[in-house]
């Protein structure tokens, strides 16, 4: 059996969460740091292998009404990217709204201070992400 990796694609950083071997529970696997686009791909690729993954759920943050915006459109071209590179990794976009917001929940409630929250903002988000994935696949 394969993983599915899940991404939250932002700026400045890109969330990372994995699936279990069942496909059933999703965990962060870390917060990649961008700095060139060949070295985010190259830690994606990487990831893939280290996972084993067969399939990338990719965040796509829609406006609230349903709408694509300019976010939406650069995880549109992010995903395209992604299936360039990787042949034979099926690429799905994710409706991501609000997946932010329900990580910060967990987290806070979770009792973690804001410096901490921070730093796995992004990954809890992916993680959240794929888990909706994950879930509606069930």
């Amino acid at each position: 059996m394969k993983r599915t990796l899940g991404l939250d694609v932002g700026t400045r950083t890109i969330g990372v969460a994995a699936s279990d071997l069942l496909g059933m529970i999703a965990g962060g696997v870390e917060t990649i740091h961008r700095t060139t686009e060949e070295k985010d791909f190259a830690r994606i690729g990487e990831l893939i292998a280290e996972q084993e993954a067969d399939t990338i759920v990719v965040g796509y943050p829609k406006n609230m009404n349903g709408t694509i915006g300019e976010r939406a459109q650069v995880s549109e071209a992010f995903a395209d990217e992604l299936r360039r590179r990787f042949e034979g990794v099926k690429v799905v976009l994710w409706d991501e709204r609000l997946s932010t917001v329900a990580a910060q929940n967990v987290l806070i409630d979770a009792d973690m201070s804001r410096k901490k929250r921070k730093k796995i903002i992004d990954m809890m988000a992916a993680v959240v992400i794929l888990q909706n994935y994950l879930d509606s696949r069930r």
